[in-house]
């Protein structure tokens, strides 16, 4: 059982635990030491956001894995798939990203890619946990030096492979509003849309340290929702703060999710005759309505477990051309080891230049159930299946919802949250279920 690493990385508020300098060394030295076991002489490349806590982290790690052997090189402010793109491309022994993702300013988080530009398996990151707690006991606080100097043609080099996913792109006819979450978009999404044509309205690309995900980004995509249609914009494209997923609106101000991505994208990669084994992996999150809409059209939909790096782990199983996450997280295989939201940006752009129509036609028959996600925050993370009254109240929603709905209740991997999630073609039983489960949950664990 991993307690550092969760589903995308280890995640914590910035100079606490997990988060301290003399754990952030010992996750350096640890990396550095199972690369060795590899890669005789390991290099690593680090990126970051814009977070004010992303210097001396980067620092940190990089003094721990230069102490261990490892060359360091920095990408600078930069998105977490990119990082991924890079480290596949220039041959690196491994990637990190000092960032939270969607998380607020104080919290931080490290990612590491392997040289194959693919998150760690679970075994892997077990294993260097391992070695960061044995570390630890003998450990004194580091005093680490600046952070490694930033070459910027790495970044240059990622823009030169996002234009080159769709190089007959032209958005002339087009104005989209784009909302960077005040992070590392912010230092990409300018220079690489203005080639392409258009009319672009940027917002949230003004990061301070402190403003990232604030009111902003994927997170709040009724942010970008609402200045598409104030603007009379033909669409809009939110990201978080890492950029690792993109959210959209249409031009009736109307929220764009992940499922509605996959939908579209699936239509048009069966057109193509690239939907391989004619499946699309989505998550236990995703909605019904999706599953529908795609069986209408002789699409297969499986669910994996929450976390892009799950999702890709079945699309592997199932030789799966497409999958994804409600939130925003999309795969594709072809183009991209993990998911990344300005590629995503890209893909939708140019299934709507070529089929010559709007973003709300693309997705129009989809109908969504009622959907409702609470949010419990939790002092553990005790297996729900021990605590009898949780299991006794999900049950029960379970029994009366039967085919009309589903129930899923996780632990966040990244927040200390249960996550209630009802879908039901009655949203009065909804709400009624989803306040029940949540209740239970609070009077066993809250905090």
């Amino acid at each position: 059982m991993r307690k550092l690493f969760g589903t995308d990385g280890i995640r914590a508020v910035a100079g606490e635990a997990p988060l301290d300098a003399k754990t952030i060394y010992a996750v350096g030295l640890a990396l550095a030491h199972q690369l060795n076991g590899s890669h005789p002489h390991p290099r690593v490349l680090l990126g970051m956001d814009t977070r004010e806590s992303s210097n001396w982290i980067a620092a940190t790690i990089a003094a721990g894995l230069a102490d261990a052997g490892a060359r360091v090189e920095s990408a600078g402010v930069i998105t977490t798939p990119a990082i991924a793109w890079l480290a596949r491309q220039h041959g690196f022994s491994a990637g990190v990203v000092i960032s939270a993702s969607h998380n607020p300013w104080q919290d931080n988080g490290i990612k590491v890619f392997g040289s194959d530009g693919y998150k760690l398996p679970d075994q892997t990151e077990l294993r260097i946990e391992t070695e960061i707690f044995r570390r630890l006991e003998n450990l004194d606080t580091p005093r680490p030096g600046p952070a490694p100097p930033v070459n910027e043609e790495y970044r240059g080099d990622y823009e030169r492979f996002l234009r080159s996913i769709a190089p007959d792109l032209n958005l002339r006819s087009l104005h989209v509003v784009l909302d960077c979450a005040n992070g590392a978009a912010s230092a990409i999404a300018p220079e690489l849309f203005v080639h392409l044509g258009g009319t672009f309205h940027l917002t949230h690309a003004a990061p301070n340290g402190r403003n990232i995900n604030a009111n902003c980004g994927a997170l709040h995509p009724e942010v970008v929702a609402a200045e598409t249609k104030s603007l009379a914009a033909s669409l809009g494209v939110t990201f978080d703060g890492d950029a690792d997923r993109a959210m959209f609106a249409d031009a009736h101000g109307n929220v764009v999710n992940g499922d509605a991505v996959m939908l579209l994208a699936a239509r048009d990669l069966k057109e193509r005759g690239l939907l391989r084994n004619g499946t699309v992996v989505a998550t236990t999150m995703s909605n019904m309505g999706l599953e529908a809409a795609l069986r209408r059209d002789g699409i297969r939909m499986l669910r994996a477990p929450v976390g892009d790096k799950y999702v890709l782990e079945r699309m592997q199983q199932e030789q799966a051309s497409l999958g994804g996450e409600q939130s925003g997280h999309i795969l594709f295989p072809h183009l991209a080891t993990t998911g990344d939201g300005l590629l995503t940006a890209l893909v939708v752009l140019d299934v709507i230049h070529r089929s010559g129509r709007a973003l709300h036609e693309l997705v129009a028959d989809l109908k969504v159930f009622p959907q409702i996600i609470v949010n419990v925050r939790v002092r553990e993370k005790k297996p729900l299946d021990e605590i009898a009254t949780v299991t006794d109240t999900i049950r029960a929603a379970e029994a009366e919802l039967a085919e009309s709905g589903r129930v899923v209740v996780r632990y966040s991997g990244t927040e200390a949250l249960a996550r209630v999630m009802i879908e039901a073609e009655s949203e009065e039983a909804m709400r009624r279920h989803a306040d029940r489960i949540a209740a239970a949950i609070r009077s066993e664990l809250g905090a």
